[in-house]
């Protein structure tokens, strides 16, 4: 036995020997009989750390065939060539430089590397910074640099009816992620937390909208309710990284934080369709007014008998039922998206695949989950695809620096307003000072909401040839863009750094029952049911 030892192994100064040896001495231990050698194998493995680990990934380098990251990367980029075959062979011109599809695909390329490379810039003891900001310059870059410009020109009718696709898989997402026991069971505080910032930045944005940039009270509402909205995509992962570690938890701040988050979108998004709707009507004011009412009512009622019939429709004893659920509450909400618009209906169709994909998960109950991970896959292409489409929009030679001012002072005014009220919505529910100003300053990253949204009203003004619309639509997106360049990465960074410093850190374990709200009487909620909403909250976005 003594002469395995692995004290009498020799380390080589070759990768390649030195993962030979290892694989021998793995060999010789599977055929020993007793256990010994296999146990002081794998303990002096576990004792080599990280350096045995480098190790093994130079050696998967220059194996032939390659194995591990090599391998990936070889695999991903024959993907994506054979993709670009495929339909250049059917296509031809539209897939050469300078076509429609050779400029999504480029674009999809460049989104999904630029999301990639953020990805790997880690700042110890910090959350990663989000990778949709990648995607967003990636798109930007390709807009601004004049020769891959005319090579990846996309059509407005093209990037218009792509964003569109990606703000549908948004609102399903949304509808199916609001749980409706949770909603039986919202404390005042995370109600607080829900309606009052998100009606209150509105407000104030279109106050300094109408008075700084010029625009019209409804478009300063519009622009408004872009900016009202926090980012799921920013706010989740990093309260699922202190929530890991403790910090929080005893007062269930990372939990109602992920709560209060979801309606706070859904207001948000229900209020943008609404002012939309006003914005485009034409009469009087009453006649405007009527009509936004209207397209709210139309909204509800086809998202209500839609979702009723997908409760039932297709049966549960079908085969796929999963598959054919994702498709027809997809294909019913591409339809109700696109042709509320082209019936100049604009808000209706977002608040229809709203209150259609919350009653069909009623219905479906626990088996939704399953159409939430198909429906998650596709925004695993989209989310590239919108953050790229976004930043692609913005050309700096159209900009005006006064503009930008403007917008980037009434982001941030409004953003401070933001921050005031919401420290004023958490008082009175058990808080100390310093975890008031983390929620606070926690409520603050805009990104999804913003990216899905941001465009809607400069494509509807693109599409009606209405060119004062257009510039108006013009001034939300440049304000939206510049609101997700702004905030996400700094909130990010302030909830990582800010969380350590200003909650309490406790030992968490999967017997302890962890509060979902402050003040709460009754504590029955166990952790169990905590990670449950959990996983929901967080395959939402």
């Amino acid at each position: 036995m003594s002469m395995y030892d692995e004290r009498h192994i020799q380390i080589p100064n070759s990768d390649t020997e030195n993962c030979l040896i290892q694989d021998a001495c793995i060999e010789k231990a599977a055929a020993m009989d007793g256990s010994t050698f296999v146990n002081s194998a794998e303990q002096s493995v576990d004792s080599a750390g990280p350096d045995l680990e480098r190790q093994q990934k130079r050696c998967h380098l220059i194996t032939c065939p390659p194995q591990g990251f090599l391998a990936s990367v070889v695999t991903k980029v024959v993907m994506i060539l054979l993709v670009w075959g495929v339909v250049w062979s059917i296509t031809g011109a539209e897939c050469q430089p300078g076509g429609n599809l050779f400029g999504i695909l480029f674009l999809l390329l460049c989104a999904v590397v630029g999301g990639k490379l953020l990805g790997l810039i880690k700042i110890p003891t910090l959350p990663p910074l989000p990778p949709l900001l990648g995607m967003l310059l990636a798109g930007f870059l390709l807009r601004n640099v004049p020769v891959i410009r005319d090579a990846t020109y996309i059509k407005h009718q093209w990037s218009s009816a792509l964003r569109n696709l990606a703000l549908v898989i948004i609102l399903v997402r949304a509808g199916l992620g609001l749980d409706p026991k949770a909603l039986r069971k919202l404390k005042a505080v995370c109600v607080r937390l829900s309606l009052g910032p998100c009606c209150v930045e509105a407000c104030a944005a279109a106050v300094l909208a109408h008075f700084l940039l010029g625009m019209p009270w409804i478009w300063g509402f519009i622009l408004g309710f872009v900016l009202g909205a926090v980012s799921p995509a920013v706010v989740v992962p990093s309260m699922l990284i202190l929530q890991k570690e403790g910090f929080g938890v005893e007062k269930g701040v990372p939990t109602l934080l992920m709560a209060a988050g979801s309606f706070d979108d859904v207001l948000a998004i229900t209020g943008f369709n609404t002012c939309l709707g006003v914005a485009f009507s034409s009469g009087s004011t009453l006649n405007n007014i009527l009509r936004g009412v209207l397209e709210v009512l139309i909204g509800v009622a086809a998202g209500a008998i839609t979702g009723f019939f997908l409760r039932f429709f297709p049966s549960k004893d079908q085969k796929s039922l999963s598959m054919k659920r994702a498709y027809l509450i997809l294909g019913l909400s591409v339809f109700a998206v696109f042709t509320s618009s082209y019936l100049n209906f604009p808000g209706s169709g977002g608040l229809c695949t709203l209150v259609m994909a919350f009653l069909a998960g009623i219905g479906w109950a626990g088996n939704k989950g399953a159409v939430e991970d198909i429906v998650g896959t596709l925004w695993n292409i989209f989310q590239p695809m919108l953050f790229g489409l976004i930043g692609a929009e913005v050309a700096v030679a159209s900009l005006s620096p006064i503009t930008v001012g403007l917008g980037i002072a009434t982001l941030m005014i409004a953003l401070t307003v933001r921050i005031f009220f919401t420290f004023l919505m958490v008082h009175f529910a058990g808080f100390n000072m310093k975890e008031k100003l983390f929620i606070s300053l926690a409520w603050m990253p805009k990104a999804t909401v913003q990216a899905a949204i941001g465009s809607v009203a400069l494509d509807t003004a693109r599409n009606r040839g209405d060119k004062e619309a257009e510039e108006f639509g013009m001034n939300v997106l440049t304000v939206a863009f510049l609101a997700i360049l702004i905030t996400a990465p700094i909130g990010a960074l302030i909830i990582g750094l800010a969380g350590p410093r200003m909650l309490h850190k406790t030992n968490t374990d999967s017997n302890t029952d962890n509060k979902t709200a402050v003040g709460e009487e009754d504590r029955g909620d166990t952790n169990e049911q905590e990670q449950e909403k959990i996983q929901v909250l967080q395959s939402r976005f």
